[in-house]
């Protein structure tokens, strides 16, 4: 997690999908939240590939002052901007202007990512009206905030129309992870929320829209993963610059089509509970998954098995009788943790002594050089 105070980012020598775009020839612009460094000039967006950035670089900031504590945080390509407005509102208006007023002879790469429905939990007063009827707080902030989402989203297709770019335009939309329960999202049927690796937690719904190549209302069964969205669109393009880069993603691309099925390895997840050595593993092989809690000042506690295709709601546990895919499945897991050991990276929710909130994060930002690594 990279906290207000984190030093540390995304290193530079790991190449982004705008910079592969970009090769691919292709105008990139990203609104909304980045979230990948922002303690140096050279970590933040329109220094790491994008064309144009509007947007915030913390995560969690207010939604309508676009603050983080205290500071602001809402930026157009490296300088702070005082703008009046729901985030959601103005990131999906920045998005139509980019559209509009797009270089026509290069195709654009346009990455929208909308901080709704993340906390804090805020909506405009006269949406929140309009869900009155919901008794729960936080679920009517939820509704409200997904209300203006879905709005949002709706005013980007609608400039693709007006702009004759639908039919040759791919528009994805998806989740990063499950909802907070605790915030008023309600993953059922399936088990637990965001923070978790069970399927509240790392399965969502995901949509794909692209006419001149994909046949309307099919549907894909197989794992997709946010790994896969490089490779997968890359090919989507035409393009291969991808030549040298160890990627842990797929292309798809071919699974979506139906030109093809796309087999897939083993797939992991780690997902750190909280600020001590917690952690929640899973395993995804085939139809079957393994979950594993790690606790620091527990006993371990024992591995969980299900098998996802006859019980996607992980309700019950085959670890005592399947015990020759439960071995296979722990030698997997302990294989990949040995692989990729824990990070000693400080992700502390303590600021450190002396920090303080900049006045301007993109200011902030500036005042450092360009980092090496």
């Amino acid at each position: 997690m990279i906290r207000p105070w984190s030093a540390y980012g995304v290193p530079r020598g790991e190449r982004l999908m705008p910079e592969v775009f970009r090769a691919l020839g292709y105008q990139t612009a990203m609104v909304g939240k980045w979230h990948l460094g922002h303690a140096h000039a050279g970590m933040l967006p329109h220094n790491r590939g994008f064309d144009h950035f509007y947007g915030f670089v913390n995560a969690e900031i207010d939604h309508f002052d676009h603050t983080k504590l205290g500071g602001l945080d809402w930026q157009r390509n490296g300088r702070g901007v005082r703008e009046t407005g729901y985030a959601t509102t103005l990131m999906a208006e920045e998005a139509v202007r980019l559209i509009e007023r797009r270089d026509r002879i290069r195709p654009l790469f346009l990455y929208a990512a909308f901080n709704a429905i993340h906390a804090p939990m805020q909506a405009p007063e006269e949406t929140l009206r309009q869900f009155s009827h919901i008794p729960q707080k936080n679920r009517r902030t939820v509704a409200a905030m997904t209300h203006c989402l879905d709005a949002a989203v709706g005013r980007i297709l609608a400039a693709l129309d007006k702009q004759d770019m639908a039919r040759e335009t791919i528009v994805m939309f998806l989740s990063d992870n499950g909802g907070a329960p605790g915030l008023g999202s309600d993953n059922r049927p399936f088990r637990a929320g965001k923070m978790t690796c069970f399927e509240g937690g790392v399965r969502v719904a995901a949509a794909l829209r692209y006419p001149a190549a994909v046949r309307a209302g099919g549907e894909v069964r197989q794992m997709i993963s946010v790994l896969d969205l490089l490779p997968t669109l890359a090919a989507a393009a035409g393009g291969h610059p991808l030549a040298g880069q160890e990627l842990d993603g797929k292309n798809m691309w071919p699974q979506i089509t139906g030109a093809a099925e796309v087999e897939r390895e083993p797939f992991f997840v780690a997902c750190k509970r909280n600020e001590t050595a917690d952690y929640q593993f899973g395993l995804r092989y085939g139809p079957w998954k393994l979950v594993r809690e790690v606790n620091a000042s527990k006993p371990p506690a024992p591995d969980l098995l299900f098998h996802i295709g006859e019980d996607p709601h992980e309700q019950k546990n085959l670890a005592e009788a399947e015990p020759a895919v439960l071995k296979r499945l722990r030698a997997e897991l302990d294989r990949w943790r040995a692989l990729h050991p824990r990070s000693d990276i400080d992700s502390s929710m303590n600021p450190h002594p002396g920090w303080f909130p900049p006045r301007d994060y993109a200011e902030a930002a500036a005042d450092y050089p360009l980092p090496s690594g």
